[in-house]
């Protein structure tokens, strides 16, 4: 394996994958970092990804590796980034093991990190009955009696979502609901119930919700739960470049998937709200062109 390339690409899920074909195919050395560590490792099923619908989240990916790995200017390294520099010639990498890699162009497909409440059972559901997305995994879950956790904003967009596929919808905002007047308005014209009452304990079967148990012992069964919960970034290196950061905690990009520091882009779920294969595939494609157009800018 060399440590020269053209392009190092942090992190080798969809989006990471989706740059290095796009570079593969244009013939780009390029060096994948990846730590095996995907954030949907524990979800059954991704679906609204056309041709790929119902397959789980490790047959998609280990299809894609398997397509990248055919490009002979592709290189895959297992490990974990843990820093990086600006250099003269452009980027240089260090990873667990202390070794380093250089390249012209850096992008990272790093994805994020769900900080899911500490709360007994949350873990164990968190992408299998306890999601984050209708577009996702909304139908599987079509008439079900459902929990919203979220308040404000968040939990109303989520509620506006969902209550398309179910009429039985509860909106738990683990305090004092944050809502305008407005949107309570529209809540209650839907019968959407508000619970500000905390979560002890989510019970649960096999990683399928059965009930949520409150602080004040009240036991409330579901089948399936929503949640809008922060997140930090999976890697904090791009930050050390001083790439700038959106309010929601999303590496900043322009419409090209370029950050502020010349040569470096980001792609998939680090850098944008919609968290989806498809749009991790395309946001990654899109990324790896642009780098190709830049390299190819400077040579040509």
């Amino acid at each position: 394996m060399e440590n020269q390339c053209d392009v190092i690409i942090i992190g080798g899920s969809y989006a990471g994958l989706s740059s290095a074909m796009s570079l593969g195919r244009s013939l780009r050395k390029v060096l994948v970092i990846d730590s095996g560590k995907p954030c949907n490792a524990q979800t059954p099923h991704s679906h609204n990804f056309l041709t790929q619908d119902g397959k789980t989240p490790k047959e998609i990916s280990t299809i894609g590796r398997e397509q990248v790995g055919k490009y002979k200017t592709v290189e895959f390294y297992e490990g974990l980034a843990t820093a990086g520099i600006k250099t003269e010639n452009g980027f240089e990498i260090t990873t667990e093991n202390g070794e380093k890699f250089s390249s012209k162009k850096l992008i990272f497909a790093t994805g994020i990190v769900d900080e899911v409440p500490n709360i007994k059972g949350f873990a164990e559901c968190w992408g299998i009955s306890l999601i984050h997305c209708p577009y996702c995994h909304g139908y599987e879950f079509q008439n079900k009696k459902t929990g919203i956790i979220a308040n404000g904003d968040r939990g109303f967009h989520i509620a506006s979502l969902v209550n398309n596929l179910t009429k039985d919808l509860t909106i738990f905002t683990r305090g004092k609901a944050d809502f305008t007047d407005e949107q309570l308005e529209k809540l209650n014209k839907n019968n959407i119930q508000i619970i500000e009452t905390e979560i002890e304990e989510l019970k649960y079967q096999d990683g399928m919700v059965e009930s949520l148990i409150l602080s004040d012992g009240k036991v409330l069964s579901f089948e399936a739960v929503y949640g809008a919960f922060p997140f930090t970034q999976h890697s904090i290196i791009a930050e050390s470049f001083g790439c700038e950061m959106t309010e929601m905690g999303h590496i900043k990009i322009d419409q090209f998937q370029k950050t502020n520091v010349a040569g470096l882009l980001a792609c998939g779920d680090n850098s944008s709200p919609m968290r989806s294969v498809a749009n991790a595939v395309y946001t990654g494609n899109l990324a790896g062109a642009m780098v190709n157009a830049e390299l190819t800018a400077e040579s040509f």
